[in-house]
């Protein structure tokens, strides 16, 4: 396994190998049943680690190689894993977040002596390249699961390969505040036994590309909140979890996610872990 992989990924998954090496034993690479691409500038990774892995690792028992370094998102890297866990959106910031520090002051009250020669935020870029769209496609027609998060619809506004197999681009989301998830197909194995649930989160608003058939939730703000999105359309609600077969594989997505507090909702949670064994057709 090249050392830069072993670098990069988080700890936990690399414990096997250790224990093998510390035996005298040849170590060969330990590879989880899920790979997690996950954080970015406005949704650190550390929540994210911390919430899925109370509610999937250490609840439901599925094994997570967690990472924040995009270039490990290769066809042939997928091709260890049943599923991709998709927990971030398509934009990166070379030169740091988009403020010059991550708080919200003037530029001139941050002091620094000697002064900082390198240009601080701004150029903002997407870091999902062409051949990456093209491999994700590949791997779930072949028979992987994407299991996409919150803010990843943004992903496939630079991508139609990526955009062809999640099935929505963002359009936007209000201020955070309470709102509903509305089961509305309870039928699914991903719903079967999970009640509404209203959480304090971003509601986020999709162009959804795919058959409304396969829509399991929607959002809605049931003080009659409107929102209008990015694409000039106004209402109070919006696509929220889905799920659906793509060619040999299966794509499951769920939108609230900003804060781990959504995550560790009760009925959140049991819908999580209903989608774990979908999407890894054990129901």
């Amino acid at each position: 396994m090249p050392m830069s992989f072993e670098r990069r990924i988080t700890r936990r998954s690399l414990i096997g190998s250790i224990g093998c090496a510390g035996l005298g034993l040849a170590a060969g690479p330990t590879w989880s049943t899920a790979f997690a691409l996950c954080g970015d500038e406005s949704h650190n990774s550390d929540y994210i680690r911390s919430a899925l892995t109370s509610t999937l690792v250490q609840d439901a028992g599925l094994s997570i190689d967690f990472t924040d370094e995009e270039k490990l998102l290769t066809y042939d890297h997928l091709r260890h894993y049943k599923i991709l866990i998709m927990f971030r959106d398509g934009l990166r910031f070379p030169n740091g977040y988009w403020h010059q520090v991550y708080w919200n002051e003037r530029k001139n009250n941050v002091v620094s002596v000697p002064p900082i020669q390198k240009k601080i935020g701004e150029g903002r870029v997407g870091w999902m390249t062409a051949e990456q769209g093209k491999g994700i496609r590949k791997w779930v027609e072949e028979g992987g699961s994407l299991w996409a998060f919150h803010n990843n619809s943004q992903a496939s506004l630079m991508n139609k390969d990526y955009r062809e197999v999640e099935g929505a681009v963002y359009t936007g989301h209000p201020p955070i505040r309470p709102f509903k998830v509305k089961i509305v197909n309870r039928d699914h194995p991903i719903t079967r036994g999970v009640n509404d649930f209203v959480v304090t989160d971003e509601q986020h608003y999709m162009t959804y590309d795919k058959d409304p058939k396969y829509v399991l939730a929607r959002s809605v703000n049931e003080d009659g909140l409107e929102y209008t999105d990015q694409a000039g359309r106004r209402s109070n609600s919006a696509e929220s979890v889905w799920a659906y077969d793509h060619s040999k594989g299966r794509v499951c997505f769920m939108a609230p996610g900003h804060m781990i507090s959504v995550l560790w909702n009760p009925e959140y949670e049991k819908m999580q872990k209903n989608a774990a064994k979908w999407l890894l057709r054990e129901t």
